[in-house]
């Protein structure tokens, strides 16, 4: 029972009331999703001032994914309990908690405790956000509403690095987790305005918590490995126990949820075959969206020695083109059949990493632009689409639980894609780097010629004699970690172009029925407003 329905909003506001409630919803999105992502451009600092390595400090960016992902499940128990207006509230008020944790964070632990707190606020608030909307839209407009909303949940993540770097840049790292803290307040007060709010039920609702925990252990335990697995060796106990824990915890989770009386993911949902398809799509571009957003910032500050300014100035034209092509995108999908787009997106997405696996030190600034704008048009094409079909699937009364099992599906991919994907990279380096000093032998006529010419520089340059091999031969060291570095990006972006590609087959799915997807209830009457 609703204290304040959507149809009461509606009576109270008038037709505007669709509109002002989209604006409380992507306050809230957006925030969530800016905080993924400010954060990458700040771990040169974060890893000098906690002194750990680069496969500690990843784990601020996918442990924010994990417990995003595991935050997804509790949001329709949430709604059924407390209503949407309450949730929010609290969803809220625990994401300026956790950035205050990690603002001001004195040990990494702290640091990544905050980032915890803040990736399950942020995995409440995003399927909360993207049900509400969905409900306020007339049948007809309801791919151009999920075009809108999907225009600020990509734009934030690219404006998250320039947002970061200019913290970095003229005040510290720390001001990057605070960035957030005005929308956050403006959400909040717009929330207590315009989010439906529901009289408590007397009887409190059931929720898995065994469930939820299962999932939790195997997300944190498939996380831990893969960052650590490089460091601590791949065979060691320790990385062997918490992939075998994550594999028990991740076949108890799919057991509960079948078997188990209040399932977190009601797996009915996936033999809808339209839902099945829309949700392994989320699950691929989740993975090529989010793995670029964290692989781009580093690739130009680590190879081509971008500020982090810099970086996140790469990203802003992708961004402001969304602007342009989302309600664009969100307009064809109500007039389209839906694979069509779908080919479109995934098309860009590979063509982009192909690219992006010839880049090195020498790609112009503005190929680098072109490329991400190559991205961002794909996720436009693919994102409100997707969306859309897999809601467009369900009854009403199961739309809450579909959009909180598609944001799932494609949270998983981010934090699970991002975190392969870094182990990939971290493999390929070394590889390359041996391959590389393999070459450089005592024979070699090529080795022999550069070291001679370093020995030449160095001695022109004044140093002495006995110290001018040694220093050659750093040098010549660093030259090829330099160069196999970069090797392991252009690895890694071709890989993300495979997975690409991999999202073709799920979309066939879609172009083999032209009836509509859909179990549908009529839509309630202030919809014509």
């Amino acid at each position: 029972m609703y204290a304040d329905s959507i149809d009461t909003l509606f009576e109270r506001y008038g037709p505007a009331y669709k509109w002002l409630a989209m604006v409380t919803c992507m306050l809230g999105g957006m925030t969530a999703i800016l905080a993924s992502s400010t954060v990458n451009v700040a771990f040169p600092d974060i890893m000098g001032t906690f002194g750990i390595g680069r496969d500690q400090a990843q784990l601020l960016s996918t442990g924010y994914f994990a417990s995003m992902t595991a935050g997804m499940l509790l949001s329709a128990w949430l709604i059924d309990w407390l209503g949407e207006r309450l949730s929010y509230s609290i969803a809220l008020t625990l994401f300026l908690l956790g950035a205050a944790m990690s603002g001001s964070a004195q040990t990494s632990e702290i640091l990544m405790s905050g980032r915890v707190l803040q990736g399950t606020a942020a995995g409440i608030i995003q399927p909360l956000t993207m049900a509400v909307v969905f409900k306020v839209f007339p049948k007809g407009s309801k791919g151009m509403s999920m075009g809108l909303y999907s225009m600020g949940m990509v734009l934030a993540p690219t404006l998250g690095p320039t947002a970061g770097g200019f913290a970095i840049e003229y005040f510290n790292w720390r001001y990057v987790f605070l960035l957030t803290v005005p929308s956050v307040c403006l959400a909040f007060i717009m929330g207590n305005l315009f989010m439906p709010s529901r009289v408590r039920p007397k009887n409190f609702p059931t929720f898995d918590f065994l469930g939820f925990g299962f999932l939790s252990v195997a997300l944190f335990c498939y996380m831990i490995g893969f960052s650590y697995g490089q460091r601590m060796g791949w065979g060691s106990s320790e990385i062997v126990g918490l992939f075998i824990l994550a594999f028990v915890m991740t076949v108890s989770f799919i057991l509960r949820q079948l078997y188990g009386p209040q399932p977190l993911i009601n797996l009915k949902l996936f033999l809808i075959p339209h839902f099945t398809a829309a949700a392994l799509i989320s699950l691929f571009t989740g993975c090529a969206f989010m793995a670029s957003t964290f692989m781009l910032p580093l690739f130009v500050q680590q190879i081509q020695q971008y500020t982090p300014m810099e970086a996140g100035m790469m990203m802003i034209p992708g961004g402001l083109s969304l602007l342009i092509m989302y309600p664009v995108a969100g307009r064809m999908a109500d007039a389209l059949p839906p694979q069509i787009l779908i080919y479109a997106g995934l098309i860009s997405f590979s063509l982009a990493f192909l690219c992006l696996s010839k880049a090195d030190v020498n790609t112009p600034f503005w190929s680098l632009v072109s490329f991400t704008l190559l991205i961002r048009v794909g996720t436009a094409f693919t994102r409100p689409v997707v969306n859309s079909t897999a809601l467009q699937s369900l009854p009403n009364a199961l739309v809450n639980q579909g959009s909180g099992a598609i944001n799932f599906m494609r949270q998983l991919g981010a934090a699970m894609g991002t975190s392969m994907l870094v182990v990939f990279l971290e493999r390929r380096i070394p590889f390359h780097s041996d391959a590389f000093a393999a070459a450089q032998t005592g024979t070699s006529g090529l080795s022999q010629a550069a070291q001679g010419q370093l020995v030449q520089i160095l001695g022109e340059a004044g140093v002495p004699e006995a110290l001018r091999e040694p220093g050659a031969l750093h040098v010549l060291g660093k030259m090829i970690y330099a160069q196999a570095s970069t090797n392991g990006f252009q690895d890694t972006f071709m890989a993300l172009a495979v997975v690409s590609i991999v999202g073709v087959l799920p979309a066939m799915v879609l172009a083999l029925s032209n009836k509509d997807p859909v179990v549908s209830t009529p839509e309630p009457k202030r919809a014509t407003k």
